[in-house]
């Protein structure tokens, strides 16, 4: 199966989620345009099979393909690499964004703060209440060294906006 991230009603990371519980043998494969640092692990956690960005081109994607279908796993090196850091201990180091710091969940509000959403749409969207909603805004806040509600918003619209842009937008304050 070919998914992609964005899609309209649902999260990509949560339809695989649901897919991979029901049917646990199908091979998914999520092609996309979002940064696979962000979100190439976070697939391979819910169920796919391999991740590749849509910029990557007709050959890669044929390859990456033929692998998920004779049972393998295929992702870029860069991933691959990544994943073996952290399994070896040293991915502390190595993390490009701290965003990768947010749990699913979290980066599923994360983004629809980016979109403009407020509490009580986020809690609408994900069936959540808009007291869990708010409980993961703070722990966003937290893992990302925030300190206030706009300041969540301002960064979450500009981490959005880049996202279609490809400005780098992983600039935040430090712990202090």
């Amino acid at each position: 199966m070919l998914v992609d991230i964005s899609l309209p009603g649902k999260s990509g990371l949560e339809l695989i989620k649901d897919i991979h519980a029901v049917y646990p043998d199908i091979a998914i494969f999520v092609l996309s345009m979002h940064e696979e640092s962000l979100y190439a692990e976070r697939v391979l956690r819910a169920g796919a099979r391999g991740y590749l960005m849509k910029s990557e081109g007709g050959e890669k994607l044929i390859a990456a393909l033929q692998k998920v279908m004779a049972g393998g796993i295929s992702v870029s090196d860069q991933v691959a690499n990544r994943i073996l850091q952290g399994v070896s201990g040293k991915r502390k180091a190595l993390s490009i964004s701290p965003i990768e710091a947010l749990s699913d969940r979290e980066f599923e509000v994360f983004q629809l703060i980016g979109k403009g959403y407020g509490s009580r749409q986020i809690a609408e969207q994900l069936s959540l209440s808009v007291k869990t909603v708010e409980a993961y805004r703070a722990s966003i806040k937290q893992k990302l060294y925030l300190k206030s509600g706009p300041q969540l918003v301002h960064y979450a619209i500009s981490w959005q906006q880049s996202q279609t842009s490809g400005v780098d937008s992983n600039t935040l304050p430090t712990k202090s």
